[in-house]
Protein backbone atom coordinates (compact mmCIF):
# COMPACT_ATOMS: atom_id res chain seq x y z
CA UNK A 1 0.00 0.00 0.00
CA UNK A 2 1.16 3.83 -1.13
CA UNK A 3 -0.82 6.21 0.55
CA UNK A 4 1.22 9.24 0.44
CA UNK A 5 -0.44 12.32 3.04
CA UNK A 6 -2.43 12.34 6.38
CA UNK A 7 -5.84 11.91 4.75
CA UNK A 8 -4.69 8.61 3.10
CA UNK A 9 -3.11 7.53 5.99
CA UNK A 10 -6.52 7.91 7.68
CA UNK A 11 -8.66 6.20 4.81
CA UNK A 12 -6.47 3.26 4.63
CA UNK A 13 -6.14 2.76 8.41
CA UNK A 14 -10.25 2.36 8.19
CA UNK A 15 -9.81 -0.42 5.43
CA UNK A 16 -7.11 -1.93 7.17
CA UNK A 17 -9.43 -2.33 10.31
CA UNK A 18 -11.48 -5.05 8.96
CA UNK A 19 -8.88 -6.25 6.65
CA UNK A 20 -6.61 -6.80 9.38
CA UNK A 21 -9.16 -9.73 11.07
CA UNK A 22 -9.30 -11.18 7.74
CA UNK A 23 -5.91 -11.60 6.78
CA UNK A 24 -3.78 -11.71 10.62
CA UNK A 25 -1.23 -13.20 9.21
CA UNK A 26 -0.54 -11.04 5.92
CA UNK A 27 2.89 -8.72 5.90
CA UNK A 28 1.25 -5.29 4.65
CA UNK A 29 4.05 -2.85 4.12
CA UNK A 30 4.88 0.16 1.82
CA UNK A 31 4.52 3.98 2.85
CA UNK A 32 2.13 5.05 5.36
CA UNK A 33 1.51 6.49 8.35
CA UNK A 34 0.92 6.24 12.16
CA UNK A 35 -2.84 5.39 11.63
CA UNK A 36 -2.20 2.07 9.16
CA UNK A 37 0.51 1.48 11.80
CA UNK A 38 -1.52 0.71 14.23
CA UNK A 39 -2.58 -2.62 11.79
CA UNK A 40 0.95 -3.51 11.53
CA UNK A 41 1.54 -2.12 8.54
CA UNK A 42 5.48 -0.97 8.01
CA UNK A 43 6.30 1.84 6.21
CA UNK A 44 9.57 2.65 4.40
CA UNK A 45 8.93 6.31 4.10
CA UNK A 46 7.66 8.78 6.21
CA UNK A 47 4.61 11.15 5.07
CA UNK A 48 6.39 14.13 5.45
CA UNK A 49 8.92 12.53 2.68
CA UNK A 50 6.01 12.29 0.10
CA UNK A 51 3.95 15.22 0.90
CA UNK A 52 3.74 17.90 -2.00
CA UNK A 53 0.78 20.02 -4.13
CA UNK A 54 0.82 21.96 -6.83
CA UNK A 55 1.78 21.55 -10.43
CA UNK A 56 4.90 23.47 -10.08
CA UNK A 57 6.12 23.00 -6.60
CA UNK A 58 6.53 19.40 -7.72
CA UNK A 59 9.24 19.84 -9.73
CA UNK A 60 12.26 20.19 -6.95
CA UNK A 61 11.15 17.13 -5.83
CA UNK A 62 10.74 15.51 -8.50
CA UNK A 63 13.59 13.30 -9.01
CA UNK A 64 13.61 12.10 -5.19
CA UNK A 65 10.07 10.43 -5.36
CA UNK A 66 10.36 9.39 -8.94
CA UNK A 67 13.13 7.05 -7.52
CA UNK A 68 11.23 6.18 -4.76
CA UNK A 69 8.31 5.07 -7.29
CA UNK A 70 10.92 2.91 -9.38
CA UNK A 71 12.10 1.35 -5.95
CA UNK A 72 8.74 0.13 -5.31
CA UNK A 73 8.23 -1.06 -8.39
CA UNK A 74 11.08 -3.11 -8.86
CA UNK A 75 10.69 -4.25 -5.77
CA UNK A 76 7.30 -5.32 -5.99
CA UNK A 77 7.36 -6.94 -9.95
CA UNK A 78 10.11 -9.20 -8.11
CA UNK A 79 8.11 -10.20 -4.71
CA UNK A 80 4.54 -10.28 -6.56
CA UNK A 81 2.39 -9.29 -3.78
CA UNK A 82 -1.12 -10.52 -3.58
CA UNK A 83 -2.27 -6.76 -4.38
CA UNK A 84 -0.91 -3.34 -4.51
CA UNK A 85 -2.94 -0.74 -2.85
CA UNK A 86 -2.68 2.56 -4.13
CA UNK A 87 -4.68 4.80 -1.59
CA UNK A 88 -5.99 8.61 -3.12
CA UNK A 89 -2.05 10.57 -4.29
CA UNK A 90 -2.82 10.09 -8.35
CA UNK A 91 0.26 11.17 -9.22
CA UNK A 92 2.54 8.82 -7.60
CA UNK A 93 0.30 6.03 -7.36
CA UNK A 94 -1.38 5.37 -10.65
CA UNK A 95 1.99 5.46 -12.42
CA UNK A 96 3.27 2.92 -10.04
CA UNK A 97 -0.40 0.62 -10.21
CA UNK A 98 0.29 0.89 -14.42
CA UNK A 99 3.68 -0.60 -14.20
CA UNK A 100 2.60 -3.07 -11.30
CA UNK A 101 -0.50 -4.26 -13.44
CA UNK A 102 1.40 -4.65 -16.51
CA UNK A 103 3.98 -6.96 -14.93
CA UNK A 104 1.16 -9.24 -13.20
CA UNK A 105 0.36 -7.24 -9.98
CA UNK A 106 -3.72 -7.33 -9.21
CA UNK A 107 -3.92 -3.41 -8.00
CA UNK A 108 -6.64 -1.47 -6.86
CA UNK A 109 -6.90 2.33 -6.35
CA UNK A 110 -8.74 3.89 -3.22
CA UNK A 111 -10.75 7.07 -3.77
CA UNK A 112 -11.13 7.56 -7.68
CA UNK A 113 -9.35 10.26 -8.89
CA UNK A 114 -11.71 13.37 -9.27
CA UNK A 115 -12.08 13.19 -13.12
CA UNK A 116 -15.22 14.65 -13.12
CA UNK A 117 -13.54 17.76 -11.54
CA UNK A 118 -10.71 18.46 -13.60
CA UNK A 119 -8.00 16.29 -15.40
CA UNK A 120 -10.91 14.29 -17.27
CA UNK A 121 -7.66 13.11 -19.52
CA UNK A 122 -6.91 10.35 -16.87
CA UNK A 123 -9.37 8.13 -17.33
CA UNK A 124 -7.39 6.22 -20.10
CA UNK A 125 -4.80 5.92 -17.71
CA UNK A 126 -6.76 4.67 -15.13
CA UNK A 127 -8.00 2.01 -17.12
CA UNK A 128 -4.60 0.71 -17.70
CA UNK A 129 -3.60 1.66 -13.79
CA UNK A 130 -6.15 0.21 -11.96
CA UNK A 131 -8.18 -3.40 -11.68
CA UNK A 132 -10.65 -2.43 -9.33
CA UNK A 133 -11.49 1.72 -7.93
CA UNK A 134 -13.10 2.25 -5.27
CA UNK A 135 -15.13 5.45 -4.88
CA UNK A 136 -16.16 7.33 -2.11
CA UNK A 137 -19.05 9.72 -3.12
CA UNK A 138 -22.44 7.82 -4.88
CA UNK A 139 -22.25 9.14 -8.23
CA UNK A 140 -19.06 8.37 -8.61
CA UNK A 141 -19.89 4.03 -9.40
CA UNK A 142 -21.44 4.55 -12.56
CA UNK A 143 -19.23 7.21 -14.46
CA UNK A 144 -16.51 4.66 -13.82
CA UNK A 145 -18.67 1.94 -14.73
CA UNK A 146 -19.35 3.60 -17.98
CA UNK A 147 -15.77 4.48 -18.81
CA UNK A 148 -14.90 0.89 -18.63
CA UNK A 149 -13.13 1.05 -15.41
CA UNK A 150 -14.56 -1.60 -12.64
CA UNK A 151 -15.30 0.23 -9.64
CA UNK A 152 -17.50 0.05 -5.83
CA UNK A 153 -18.95 2.43 -4.14
CA UNK A 154 -17.90 2.35 -0.07
CA UNK A 155 -19.35 5.36 1.44
CA UNK A 156 -16.38 8.03 2.76
CA UNK A 157 -14.85 6.86 5.69
CA UNK A 158 -15.19 10.21 7.77
CA UNK A 159 -19.36 10.14 7.20
CA UNK A 160 -18.30 7.25 9.83
CA UNK A 161 -16.19 8.57 12.02
CA UNK A 162 -18.22 11.74 12.56
CA UNK A 163 -21.21 11.91 14.76
CA UNK A 164 -24.68 12.82 12.92
CA UNK A 165 -24.72 15.45 16.06
CA UNK A 166 -21.24 16.96 17.55
CA UNK A 167 -20.93 17.79 21.69
CA UNK A 168 -20.19 21.27 21.57
CA UNK A 169 -19.58 21.39 25.22
CA UNK A 170 -17.89 18.77 25.57
CA UNK A 171 -15.17 19.74 22.87
CA UNK A 172 -14.80 23.04 23.98
CA UNK A 173 -13.97 21.39 27.80
CA UNK A 174 -11.57 18.84 25.58
CA UNK A 175 -9.63 22.10 24.48
CA UNK A 176 -9.67 24.35 27.28
CA UNK A 177 -12.17 26.66 25.24
CA UNK A 178 -15.14 29.04 27.46
CA UNK A 179 -18.36 26.95 26.70
CA UNK A 180 -20.10 30.47 25.80
CA UNK A 181 -19.35 32.89 23.19
CA UNK A 182 -18.23 32.70 19.70
CA UNK A 183 -15.38 30.01 18.54
CA UNK A 184 -13.82 29.97 15.03
CA UNK A 185 -11.91 26.96 13.86
CA UNK A 186 -8.71 28.61 11.70
CA UNK A 187 -7.72 25.54 9.42
CA UNK A 188 -5.26 27.35 6.64
CA UNK A 189 -4.42 23.60 5.69
CA UNK A 190 -2.00 20.86 6.54
CA UNK A 191 0.88 20.55 4.12
CA UNK A 192 3.81 23.06 4.86
CA UNK A 193 2.84 24.57 0.89
CA UNK A 194 -0.71 25.19 2.04
CA UNK A 195 0.41 26.92 5.26
CA UNK A 196 2.84 29.33 3.30
CA UNK A 197 0.08 30.49 1.22
CA UNK A 198 -2.72 30.61 3.23
CA UNK A 199 -1.77 31.48 6.76
CA UNK A 200 -1.03 35.34 6.36
CA UNK A 201 -4.94 35.88 5.40
CA UNK A 202 -5.94 33.56 7.86
CA UNK A 203 -4.40 35.20 10.46
CA UNK A 204 -5.39 38.68 9.00
CA UNK A 205 -9.32 37.50 8.93
CA UNK A 206 -9.03 36.45 12.56
CA UNK A 207 -7.51 40.11 13.88
CA UNK A 208 -10.29 41.63 11.80
CA UNK A 209 -13.03 39.69 13.68
CA UNK A 210 -11.65 40.07 16.56
CA UNK A 211 -11.94 43.76 16.52
CA UNK A 212 -15.60 43.34 15.55
CA UNK A 213 -16.28 40.91 18.04
CA UNK A 214 -13.64 41.28 21.69
CA UNK A 215 -15.26 37.95 22.98
CA UNK A 216 -14.31 35.71 20.13
CA UNK A 217 -11.58 33.42 20.36
CA UNK A 218 -9.92 30.73 17.68
CA UNK A 219 -8.60 27.45 17.83
CA UNK A 220 -6.38 26.37 15.30
CA UNK A 221 -5.42 22.71 14.77
CA UNK A 222 -1.58 22.02 13.47
CA UNK A 223 -0.87 18.20 12.08
CA UNK A 224 3.19 18.66 13.29
CA UNK A 225 5.70 20.48 14.62
CA UNK A 226 7.43 22.08 11.68
CA UNK A 227 3.27 23.27 10.54
CA UNK A 228 2.80 24.36 14.57
CA UNK A 229 6.13 26.17 14.29
CA UNK A 230 5.47 27.52 10.87
CA UNK A 231 1.90 28.93 11.86
CA UNK A 232 3.33 30.52 15.05
CA UNK A 233 6.22 32.99 12.74
CA UNK A 234 3.74 33.77 10.74
CA UNK A 235 1.80 35.18 13.56
CA UNK A 236 4.47 37.11 14.80
CA UNK A 237 5.65 38.47 11.11
CA UNK A 238 2.15 39.56 11.13
CA UNK A 239 2.24 41.37 15.19
CA UNK A 240 -0.77 39.43 16.15
CA UNK A 241 0.62 37.36 18.83
CA UNK A 242 -1.97 38.97 20.98
CA UNK A 243 -4.72 37.14 19.17
CA UNK A 244 -7.29 35.14 21.35
CA UNK A 245 -5.70 32.48 19.49
CA UNK A 246 -5.19 28.45 20.54
CA UNK A 247 -3.01 26.77 18.54
CA UNK A 248 -3.40 22.63 19.32
CA UNK A 249 -1.34 19.42 18.17
CA UNK A 250 -3.96 17.46 15.95
CA UNK A 251 -7.36 17.31 17.66
CA UNK A 252 -8.76 18.94 14.22
CA UNK A 253 -12.47 16.98 14.85
CA UNK A 254 -12.29 18.59 18.33
CA UNK A 255 -11.80 21.92 17.00
CA UNK A 256 -14.43 21.80 14.36
CA UNK A 257 -17.09 20.49 16.81
CA UNK A 258 -16.18 23.17 19.31
CA UNK A 259 -16.35 25.94 16.29
CA UNK A 260 -19.40 27.98 15.76
CA UNK A 261 -17.96 28.21 12.18
CA UNK A 262 -14.84 27.50 10.77
CA UNK A 263 -12.77 29.06 8.07
CA UNK A 264 -10.79 26.11 6.22
CA UNK A 265 -8.77 25.75 3.34
CA UNK A 266 -10.30 23.83 0.30
CA UNK A 267 -9.82 19.78 0.61
CA UNK A 268 -10.90 17.14 2.13
CA UNK A 269 -11.37 19.53 5.57
CA UNK A 270 -13.62 21.49 4.05
CA UNK A 271 -15.90 18.29 4.17
CA UNK A 272 -14.90 17.02 7.31
CA UNK A 273 -16.29 20.64 8.41
CA UNK A 274 -19.78 20.15 6.45
CA UNK A 275 -19.90 16.58 8.05
CA UNK A 276 -19.82 18.45 11.56
CA UNK A 277 -22.73 20.60 9.83
CA UNK A 278 -20.87 24.49 10.64
CA UNK A 279 -21.29 26.56 8.57
CA UNK A 280 -17.71 27.44 6.68
CA UNK A 281 -15.80 29.91 4.45
CA UNK A 282 -13.35 27.89 2.13
CA UNK A 283 -10.64 29.34 1.14
CA UNK A 284 -7.17 28.85 -0.68
CA UNK A 285 -4.37 29.99 -2.39
CA UNK A 286 -1.17 28.64 -4.34
CA UNK A 287 1.34 29.38 -6.75
CA UNK A 288 0.36 31.79 -9.06
CA UNK A 289 1.53 29.99 -12.75
CA UNK A 290 -0.10 26.47 -10.90
CA UNK A 291 -3.33 28.61 -10.58
CA UNK A 292 -3.46 29.82 -13.82
CA UNK A 293 -3.35 26.38 -15.38
CA UNK A 294 -5.15 24.61 -12.75
CA UNK A 295 -8.44 27.08 -13.22
CA UNK A 296 -8.76 26.53 -17.06
CA UNK A 297 -8.68 22.56 -16.20
CA UNK A 298 -11.56 22.45 -13.92
CA UNK A 299 -14.82 21.58 -15.40
CA UNK A 300 -17.01 22.79 -12.73
CA UNK A 301 -17.44 26.22 -11.04
CA UNK A 302 -17.25 24.71 -7.31
CA UNK A 303 -13.57 23.71 -5.79
CA UNK A 304 -15.10 22.94 -2.46
CA UNK A 305 -16.36 19.54 -1.71
CA UNK A 306 -19.46 20.65 -0.01
CA UNK A 307 -20.49 22.50 -2.89
CA UNK A 308 -19.34 19.90 -5.11
CA UNK A 309 -21.70 17.86 -3.33
CA UNK A 310 -24.60 20.12 -3.06
CA UNK A 311 -23.68 21.30 -7.09
CA UNK A 312 -24.36 24.82 -5.55
CA UNK A 313 -22.63 27.36 -3.78
CA UNK A 314 -23.78 26.16 -0.28
CA UNK A 315 -21.25 28.30 1.74
CA UNK A 316 -18.65 30.70 0.27
CA UNK A 317 -15.25 29.91 -1.78
CA UNK A 318 -12.49 33.02 -2.20
CA UNK A 319 -9.65 31.39 -3.95
CA UNK A 320 -6.30 32.81 -5.40
CA UNK A 321 -6.81 36.85 -5.27
CA UNK A 322 -9.77 36.86 -3.63
CA UNK A 323 -8.66 35.60 -0.72
CA UNK A 324 -7.37 38.26 1.30
CA UNK A 325 -8.19 38.84 5.39
CA UNK A 326 -11.04 41.55 4.78
CA UNK A 327 -13.10 39.26 2.61
CA UNK A 328 -12.53 36.21 4.46
CA UNK A 329 -13.43 38.01 7.56
CA UNK A 330 -16.54 39.72 5.74
CA UNK A 331 -17.51 36.07 4.56
CA UNK A 332 -17.51 34.33 8.05
CA UNK A 333 -18.62 37.03 9.85
CA UNK A 334 -22.10 36.26 7.20
CA UNK A 335 -22.10 32.99 7.70
CA UNK A 336 -22.14 33.28 11.87
CA UNK A 337 -24.75 36.20 11.96
CA UNK A 338 -27.18 34.49 9.45
CA UNK A 339 -29.41 32.45 11.64
CA UNK A 340 -31.90 31.06 9.15
CA UNK A 341 -28.52 30.19 6.39
CA UNK A 342 -27.11 28.52 9.40
CA UNK A 343 -30.55 26.26 9.61
CA UNK A 344 -30.38 25.67 6.36
CA UNK A 345 -26.98 24.57 6.13
CA UNK A 346 -27.84 21.98 9.20
CA UNK A 347 -29.96 20.91 6.90
CA UNK A 348 -28.74 20.06 3.59
CA UNK A 349 -25.28 18.63 5.45
CA UNK A 350 -26.92 16.32 7.46
CA UNK A 351 -28.40 15.18 4.34
CA UNK A 352 -25.31 14.76 2.57
CA UNK A 353 -23.60 12.74 5.91
CA UNK A 354 -26.80 10.21 5.23
CA UNK A 355 -25.51 9.97 1.64
CA UNK A 356 -21.95 9.09 2.42
CA UNK A 357 -22.18 6.97 5.00
CA UNK A 358 -21.94 3.42 4.44
CA UNK A 359 -19.81 0.49 6.23
CA UNK A 360 -16.50 1.55 4.40
CA UNK A 361 -14.08 -0.32 6.49
CA UNK A 362 -16.22 -3.86 5.45
CA UNK A 363 -16.98 -2.91 1.83
CA UNK A 364 -13.30 -1.83 0.97
CA UNK A 365 -11.79 -4.77 2.68
CA UNK A 366 -14.07 -6.96 0.73
CA UNK A 367 -13.57 -5.53 -2.33
CA UNK A 368 -9.48 -6.07 -1.48
CA UNK A 369 -10.49 -9.74 -0.49
CA UNK A 370 -12.44 -10.58 -3.88
CA UNK A 371 -9.46 -8.86 -5.85
CA UNK A 372 -6.96 -11.12 -4.37
CA UNK A 373 -9.09 -14.40 -4.63
CA UNK A 374 -9.88 -13.38 -8.97
CA UNK A 375 -6.16 -12.49 -8.81
CA UNK A 376 -6.22 -10.17 -11.45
Amino acid sequence: MVAGEASGDVLAARMLSALRPALPEAALEGIGGPRMAEYGFRSEQSLETMTVRGLFEILPRYLELRRIQHGLRDRYLAQKPAVFIGVDYPGFNLGLEEQLRKGGVPTMHFIGPQIWAWRGWRIKKIMRAVSHLLVIFPFEEEIYRKAGVPATYVGHPLAEVIPMQADVAAARAQLGLPLTGSVVAVMPGSRMSELKYNSAAFIGAAAILAQRDPGIRFVVPTTGSRQRQHFMDEIAAAGQQHLPLTIIDGQSHAAMAAADAVLVASGTASLEVALFKKPMVIAYKMLAASYHIMRHMAYQPWVGLPNILAREFLVPELIQHAAIPQALADALWRQMQDGAHKERLVQRFTDMHHSLLRNTAQESAQAVLDLIRRGT
